[in-house]
């Protein structure tokens, strides 16, 4: 029996862990792919206090020490269920094993939904991004392209348009989905060229992305990138949680900056709670609150 069980290994479920064991706690995080979450991806992380430049699977792995030198146990596994009986939370996983905790930390995170097409994975971090604010700076003087219509794919390219050389905004559509005020600016940049009815269909490069080919009005075309950002939207995977987590019309878990989650003992941190800002700095912030919050409980208990 765990007191705080945490389902997900990135930077939101190892401060939680950190904070919960500090605090005297028997912590167990369950992670399904790899600890540090999605940061891994990231080759390259200059954002985060305390690190003037540290790659995303370096600081995953300096997260994890971290938490499991305060004393967290860690399993890999992929969580298939939850429930709750007398008090007790239990999760069953995949193959097979069953554990128990008085509270529970819902930290799954929300991946980005990709283009789908070939190479993509492989390219991640090598001209594939998915996150503008953590990545643009590595691409300053260079030529990019933004896939996405809505307001977060207008506001990518407004951020990259102030220091990309050239910027594409790919959208499948003849008018984006996106407020008209986002769209007006981006026509008063002059480096900013949409690019409209296109539907990638390939990306260039061997070990580093130099193109993205897409098909526009029917015919094909080749954008002379070094870098591609999707915004797409990202896609949290809370179902086995439900009906204990409520979900907002997006899918995300319906809490506010207390992290609590649809029942006594269930809090949500992390890119999978509802909020504005997704960074690792929100991320682990949250991981901080739910950590104190469960904390608290259990000592009312």
């Amino acid at each position: 029996m765990y007191d705080i069980l945490v389902i997900g290994g990135g930077p939101a479920g190892l401060t939680a862990a950190t904070y919960a064991c500090r605090a005297g706690k028997r912590v167990l995080v369950i992670e399904k792919n790899a600890f540090g979450g999605q940061i891994t991806w990231s080759p390259r992380v200059e954002n985060f206090p305390g690190f003037l430049s540290v790659t995303g699977t370096e600081l995953g792995d300096k997260l994890l020490e971290q938490a499991m030198e305060q004393g967290t146990e860690v399993e890999l596994e992929e969580v298939t269920a939850l429930s709750r009986n007398n008090g007790v939370w239990a999760v069953s996983c995949d193959s097979g094993a069953a554990f128990e905790a008085k509270a529970v930390i819902v930290a799954a995170g929300a991946r980005p939904r990709m283009l789908g097409v070939e190479r993509e994975e492989e390219l991640v971090g090598s001209g594939i991004c998915y996150c503008a604010v953590c990545d643009g700076a590595f691409y300053a003087g260079k030529p990019v392209a933004v896939c996405g219509g809505g307001n977060s794919a207008l506001q990518d390219a407004l951020l990259l348009s102030e220091s990309c050389s050239r910027v594409y905004l790919v959208h499948r559509r003849d008018s984006f989905r996106g407020e008209q005020k986002l769209v007006d600016a981006l026509k008063g940049r002059d480096n900013v060229e949409f690019v409209l009815n296109a539907r990638v269909k390939a990306l260039e490069g061997a070990e580093e992305l130099t193109g993205l080919v897409v098909e526009q009005d029917g015919a094909p075309r080749t954008l002379a990138v070094e870098g591609v950002f999707v915004a797409i939207g990202h896609r949290p995977d809370l179902a086995v949680f439900m009906p204990y987590l409520k979900l907002d019309d997006k899918g995300y878990a319906d809490s506010d900056e207390s992290c609590l989650g649809g029942a006594p003992g269930l809090f949500v941190a992390g890119d999978c709670r509802k909020k504005q800002v997704r960074q690792l700095t929100t991320a682990a912030a949250d991981g901080a609150v739910a950590a104190l919050a469960a904390v608290s409980f259990l000592e009312s208990l």
